[in-house]
């Protein structure tokens, strides 16, 4: 279970405060407004924001000293934390030997990933080579090989048109089933929220809210949300 206790994130003036918990294989998405903490939450979580207060812990245990790339966590951002100088091959096999001396066992579950994400055969190519959706697959191919049990996706399918969008939704929620994660991921748009198919965070005036199942806080939005999705 991830359990954020009393929370304080603060920078400048900013500060954002969570008190709750979310279970292993929960999918929960992050909306609220621009600039209002949603990637400051999954940064503090993934190890990137120290807390200025408050734990954040993984099944009883603290994690906020831990460093990020020990953590139970994989994060994709935007760009797709894709290496430009290496072949996508290479690029999942950091998720599984930062050295890439890879063993024929590691190509064969690479190959077996990329299979799975619908890139079978490409594993030979440089991320420029890719299309955006094609990118969005080897990303979470690698979250696939690392099964780590946190899943952070701070928008990164937003490039996509919806159509994309949709089908990289589907395989988030393919992978989360395969992985069991916790599945944490910033949107704008309750449509991906919806598409999720599981709880909700609204993050909004400096406090991230407790998870609450998708289609009942959208069906009952609080005023706060209701300003945000424009309704009246």
């Amino acid at each position: 279970m991830l359990q954020l206790d009393r929370l304080i994130l603060m920078q400048g003036s900013f500060r954002l405060t969570a008190d709750w918990s979310a279970s292993p294989g929960q999918r929960i998405a992050v909306i609220g407004p621009s600039g209002g903490g949603k990637s400051t939450l999954l940064s503090a979580i993934a190890g990137f924001i120290a807390p200025t207060s408050g734990r954040i812990l993984w099944n009883g245990q603290e994690i906020a000293a831990v460093r990020p790339g020990e953590r139970p966590v994989t994060i994709l951002f935007q760009d797709q934390n894709l290496f430009p100088h290496l072949t996508v091959t290479q690029n999942l096999g950091l998720g599984l030997r930062p050295d890439l001396r890879l063993t024929p066992k590691d190509l064969e579950r690479i190959e077996d990933a990329l299979g799975r994400v619908g890139l079978a055969g490409l594993g030979a190519r440089r991320p420029a080579q890719l299309s955006g959706g094609q990118a969005s697959r080897a990303a979470l191919a690698r979250a696939l090989l690392r099964a780590r049990p946190i899943l952070l996706l701070d928008e990164p399918f937003a490039a996509l048109g919806p159509a994309q969008r949709r089908e990289m939704l589907s395989l988030v929620s393919e992978v989360a089933e395969a992985t069991g994660a916790l599945v944490l991921m910033v949107t704008h748009d309750p449509e991906d929220a919806r598409a999720l198919q599981g709880a909700t965070v609204f993050v909004a005036d400096g406090v991230a809210h407790p998870p609450v199942e998708t289609e009942a806080l959208l069906a009952a939005p609080p005023p706060a949300l209701l300003d945000y999705l424009g309704r009246k």
